[in-house]
């Protein structure tokens, strides 16, 4: 078999969009703040900006999915991650407040088409046996563009100004969509008939999953900002120790999703995101015990290996629920995962930043952490349903 009909080079073709895309997301952390400001941006329209992300990866993640499940993967990867480059050159030349939201709002276009149809692609390549593992490669490689992105930004930044960041974010993107024009695809990719968006919905493991995306997604978009104004106003810790807690949970998190993958290969996906929403029930109230850098450290990493053990095998889980329908639609299930997810990531931060404001830390951490028990009383109930008709 050539390289270019590979499966190893469609994993690192994905792993690397998946990675560019979470860069071009990152980077901007550093670069966005002081620019909207330089333009007249009050907080709350930074806020708005950063939020307006999220408005297309909801718009477009079921559409997209559906469309690539038709069309075939390679062309919405293609035009993808060439979206993906023309938002950030339009980040690159700004000028106005409006430029600055149209840019947001197609670069949460092309990562909504970067992952949705990414990761389809993966469970048309993969079978059962393999795709937690596979997930879980590509995940790990997707952590260290948290990693790299904002202290790339900022580098850049310093160095080159507020253009070189996004110019060499739009550079890396073109390169991976030429690689994916030179990828083999199989243009049949599945051997089944696509479907449409609510016959999925109504099977009850996707629905379920699905759910159960939003609980961890929201969780994480819940602990990320509250935990640092937690450790900042509490526990009075500066931004570069705030930043190490952060850093450490990340590389501990890249360790460990090939990890969760191989469990939920040799375990069943289903398992093994049980296994983590129960895991993550137990570690979320243990942050409310933080009093100083070392815990917060060591519970923080703790969360994240719970966390970690949900997002890979929940990944399998949505391909494997779906296949064992007899449903070949994997656009559709990883539009749905993937619109879950952003409405996770809207929902979380809202909610827990009304609460921290009056429970505080610890309670909200401690109320929180029913949810993920829910889910996993959920998905036994979900997967009983199917196998007594059989």
């Amino acid at each position: 078999m050539s390289l270019r009909s590979s499966r190893g080079a469609a994993v690192a073709l994905v792993t690397l969009a998946t990675f560019t895309d979470i860069v071009a997301y990152s980077i901007a952390v550093p670069v966005l703040p002081d620019l909207t400001r330089r333009l007249g941006a009050s907080p709350t329209m930074i806020g708005l900006l950063f939020a307006s992300f999220g408005v297309t990866v909801l718009a477009v993640s079921l559409p997209m999915g559906a469309l690539s499940d038709r069309m075939g993967r390679r062309a919405p990867l293609v035009l993808g991650l060439l979206a993906l480059a023309a938002s950030t050159v339009m980040f690159a030349f700004a000028e106005r407040l409006p430029a600055l939201f149209a840019a947001r709002l197609v670069q949460g276009a092309a990562d909504a088409v970067t992952w949705v149809v990414g990761f389809a692609l993966l469970a048309d390549l993969y079978g059962p046996a393999e795709r937690g593992r596979i997930m879980g490669l590509v995940m790990s490689g997707t952590t260290f563009g948290f990693m790299i992105g904002p202290t790339a930004g900022g580098w850049l930044y310093e160095n080159g100004g507020t253009e070189l960041p996004f110019l060499c974010v739009a550079a890396l993107a073109v390169v991976v969509a030429i690689g994916f024009l030179w990828l083999n695809i199989p243009s049949k990719h599945t051997d089944h008939v696509p479907v449409p968006i609510g016959a999925i919905l109504r099977v009850p493991a996707v629905a379920i999953c699905s759910a159960a995306v939003v609980v961890i997604g929201g969780t994480i978009a819940m602990v990320e900002p509250i935990l640092s104004l937690f450790l900042a106003s509490e526990i009075h810790l500066g931004p570069a120790r705030v930043g190490l807690v952060f850093g450490g949970a990340a590389v501990v998190s890249a360790v460990l999703h090939p990890l969760a993958g191989h469990l939920s290969d040799r375990w069943g996906a289903r398992r093994v995101t049980m296994l983590g929403l129960v895991a993550t029930s137990c570690a979320l109230p243990l942050l409310g015990l933080i009093t100083s850098f070392p815990t917060a450290v060591a519970l923080f990493v703790l969360n994240t290996l719970a966390v970690a053990i949900v997002i890979t095998p929940s990944l399998a889980y949505m391909a494997e629920a779906t296949a064992s329908t007899g449903v070949g639609s994997f656009g559709v299930a990883f539009g749905l995962y993937n619109f879950a997810w952003a409405i996770g990531l809207l929902v979380g931060p809202a909610l827990g930043g009304f609460l921290y404001e009056r429970i505080g830390f610890e309670r909200l951490v401690l109320a929180w952490a029913p949810a993920a028990l829910t889910m996993t009383l959920l998905i036994m109930a979900a997967e009983r349903r199917p196998r007594s008709r059989r």
